[in-house]
């Protein structure tokens, strides 16, 4: 079989039956494929469906009709080269749950009035650069000491962790690529075990955050060059790597990757990404490319 239909649950409630399986693999059979027997990767949370003779399309589309409104993701793609050699990955609403400007704002009161902006950004409806300078700007003044008890409360999505260290026994390289700062995220990749972080680096002078950032910004662009970088300095094809993120800056890298994943996504993001994962944690990324849950990296 040239084409495989991924179905994936949440592992929090193992809620994925025999039942979903055959009835996704039935509306893949009522559009004409033939298909191989459901193959479990984690019983009650994610199986693949083996198929031939139809286009991952109308796979996707019959197994959407056949999901009934049950929480499940579902990826239709080649069986050929699921398991990717490189990963890079957003960090805000994506390895981790927060957004570490709202979360500085809040220690000025400024919480609400950052968050709006950043949600404007994320949204599309705001460009990135004037985003993350307007909302710095406010945090001038803010003593560089309370930097260290925002990161603190910091925390990983589900299975990010093993997300990360599965692939990199897996071989792959990992990189954490942010339109966030340093400061975040070289604690986020040891927490997590990826090779790398790139990020912007807030400034700061007597003991305070200036309410600037160093040039250049680190944002959509850079995100998408970074990917072309680590792949070319790998020499990796594009469609080698995973890319994953949750907003409209990483449509472009989204769009870029061999597998680019919308993780709980915006609108932009949804747009770009080839799947979304709205139900599933960060290992859902594992099941797209064939990983068994016996393979899991803790």
């Amino acid at each position: 079989m040239d084409h495989v239909l991924t179905v994936i649950g949440n592992p929090a409630s193992r809620a994925l039956s025999k039942d979903h399986a055959e009835a996704a693999r039935r509306s893949l059979q009522a559009r004409g494929a033939r298909t191989a027997a459901v193959d479990w990767l984690s019983p009650g949370v994610a199986c693949d469906i083996p198929f031939a003779d139809l286009v991952p399309v109308a796979a996707l589309d019959a197994a959407r009709q056949a999901r009934a409104g049950q929480p499940l993701d579902l990826a239709a793609q080649a069986a050929a080269g699921r398991r990717k050699a490189l990963l890079v990955a957003d960090m805000e609403s994506t390895i981790i749950a927060e957004e570490m400007v709202d979360e500085l704002g809040e220690r000025l009161g400024l919480g609400d009035r950052i968050a709006a902006i950043t949600a404007r950004s994320m949204a599309g409806e705001l460009g990135f650069e004037e985003s993350l300078t307007t909302r710095v700007a406010l945090l001038a003044g803010l003593p560089e000491a309370a930097i260290d008890e925002v990161a603190a409360r910091m925390t990983l999505n589900p299975g990010a962790r093993t997300l990360v260290r599965t692939m990199r026994a897996g071989d792959a390289y990992t990189a954490l690529v942010s339109g966030g700062f340093t400061v975040f995220t070289g604690t986020v990749r040891e927490a997590c075990g990826f090779d790398e972080d790139r990020a912007n680096r807030l400034l700061v002078e007597d003991g305070a955050l200036t309410g600037r950032v160093a040039r250049p910004i680190l944002g959509p662009r850079a995100k998408l060059d970074a990917l072309r970088e680590i792949a070319g300095d790998r020499e990796l094809p594009l469609d080698a790597a995973l890319a994953v993120g949750d907003g409209a800056n990483d449509a472009d890298m989204l769009t870029a990757a061999g597998l680019g994943v919308g993780y709980r996504p915006k609108a932009p993001a949804r747009r770009a990404a080839r799947v979304s994962i709205d139900h599933g944690d960060l290992t859902a990324l594992l099941f797209l490319q064939g990983y068994r849950a016996h393979e899991f990296v803790d």
